[in-house]
């Protein structure tokens, strides 16, 4: 049974943005990716709130935030990511952000000049262009999609996050990525969020990666389908001192397969 759910709400340009902090010590931020929430972060969560105050919230269109029609593109999530750090009076924390969550913490530090004492990137949608079929079909079909039984939405969603694990995901894991995308208005932010996808987005940054002035730490799955690992080499070669580590046996949903080793790693890199 998922019982995952946030306790405080921020207003932002009011709509509403669902956050938790747990555990005690030096401030980090966990930022989640698509079509996950914070539910799937939950494990680093744990372990990582044993050694740091751990901030994490759900992106806008995701989770339990707002998910009426409107924008929940990337352009705005980089803009909510500088309102809660200034909301939660940081200076400089750690940040860790997973496939979109990566582009939203990449898009602040570049083009917000937000600022980190180190950034971790986990399988982040980084280099232009991307975009699988799926996202390019929803784009030009989103309302077709909108309108599906909601038995038939499950079943394409299912089936979709199954192909960003290399391993076999819990039927409680699937049950609480797919809980927020169930009902009416779930089920039309689902492809809402997916049709605002663009690679105008990473555009935006893919010559100004020499303005990264923090150190990077790059994990990647080396199984990953949705985001071939070749692509952790390429972002290594962009980002000058970033350090690399691949993790074997897993797919883009790394988080959910091996997240003691990713703990490992970041607390690893965060105290070297």
């Amino acid at each position: 049974m998922n019982n995952w759910s946030l306790q405080y709400t921020f207003q932002y340009k009011g709509r509403e943005v669902k956050y938790d902090i747990k555990g005690e010590g030096e401030p980090l931020i966990l930022v989640h990716g698509t079509p996950w929430s914070s539910f799937n972060l939950r494990h680093l969560i744990d372990d990582l709130a044993c050694h740091y105050k751990v901030y994490f919230f759900d992106l806008l269109g995701y989770g339990e935030s707002d998910k009426s029609e409107a924008d929940v593109s990337l352009g705005i999530q980089n803009k909510l990511l500088n309102a809660l750090v200034k909301h939660w009076e940081l200076e400089s924390p750690f940040i860790v952000g997973h496939d979109f969550g990566g582009t939203t913490v990449l898009r602040n530090h570049i083009l917000d000049k937000g600022s980190y004492r180190k950034i971790v990137v986990i399988d982040p949608v980084a280099l232009s262009p991307w975009g699988s079929p799926f996202f390019k079909h929803i784009e030009k079909h989103e309302s077709a999609f909108s309108g599906l039984p909601d038995y038939i939405h499950s079943a394409i969603v299912e089936a979709y996050i199954k192909t960003a694990a290399h391993q076999n995901l819990t039927q409680e894991t699937i049950d609480g990525i797919l809980t927020p995308w169930s009902g009416e208005q779930g089920k039309q932010a689902f492809y809402r969020q997916i049709a605002q996808a663009d690679s105008v987005f990473t555009d935006e940054f893919q010559d100004k990666f020499n303005e990264v002035n923090a150190p990077v730490l790059i994990l990647w799955g080396e199984e990953d389908e949705w985001i071939p690992c070749e692509q952790a080499y390429v972002l290594q070669s962009k980002i000058k001192g970033s350090k690399l580590v691949t993790v074997p046996d897993t797919g883009h949903l790394v988080i959910e397969e091996a997240p003691a080793l990713l703990s490992a790693e970041i607390r690893a890199f965060f105290e070297s």
